[in-house]
């Protein structure tokens, strides 16, 4: 999958960034921008080229915000897992994870995907309802894949050396 590549290469993120985007509070706040990010992309509808200013504000937030937390303390919190699952599936070259969850998580982002490209249908023709039914339905599966990755790090982290170091908090002191 190239898109995952992509992401990584813009986002560039060491280890230490993606402890602190392990923190729950990065994973909640990147969750609830979902609503910000339809709102400034649909504000070309009112306020033309102006929507660059928004759409470039949560674009810096964006990148900034695994960046300002303090790295977790405890791997608990679903999100937290969640985070940690999608970093095990980047890393799926040098640590393979199980068929299973590699083919879900090909379905729900190409899910995603195609949801998102209706999404922007609706965006550029100006149908709200096409745009925001696209965009409900992305999220879905994204929060869907999400799911599947707090899976994937439950299991792979009691099984590769490197994750099980990742595992904090009660029940599994560092």
């Amino acid at each position: 999958m190239v898109y995952d590549k992509i992401a990584a290469k813009l986002m560039s993120m060491s280890h230490e960034v993606w402890m602190r985007h392990a923190n729950p509070w990065s994973g909640w706040t990147r969750v609830a921008m979902s609503p910000l990010w339809f709102l400034a992309i649909w504000s070309w509808v009112w306020i033309g080229w102006w929507a660059l200013a928004p759409v470039s504000v949560l674009a810096v937030w964006t990148w900034l915000n695994p960046r300002v937390f303090r790295p977790y303390t405890d791997d608990t919190p679903w999100i937290t897992r969640g985070v940690l699952g999608e970093r095990i599936f980047m890393n799926r070259k040098s640590a393979p994870i199980p068929h299973e969850h590699l083919r879900m998580a090909h379905i729900l982002s190409a899910l995603a995907g195609v949801s998102l490209a209706g999404a922007i249908v609706g965006f550029v023709t100006a149908n709200f309802w096409l745009a925001l039914g696209g965009w409900l339905l992305a999220v879905t599966f994204k929060m869907w894949f999400v799911d599947r990755m707090v899976w994937l790090y439950e299991i792979m982290s009691k099984s590769v050396p490197e994750y099980q170091a990742w595992r904090t908090g009660p029940g599994h002191p560092i």
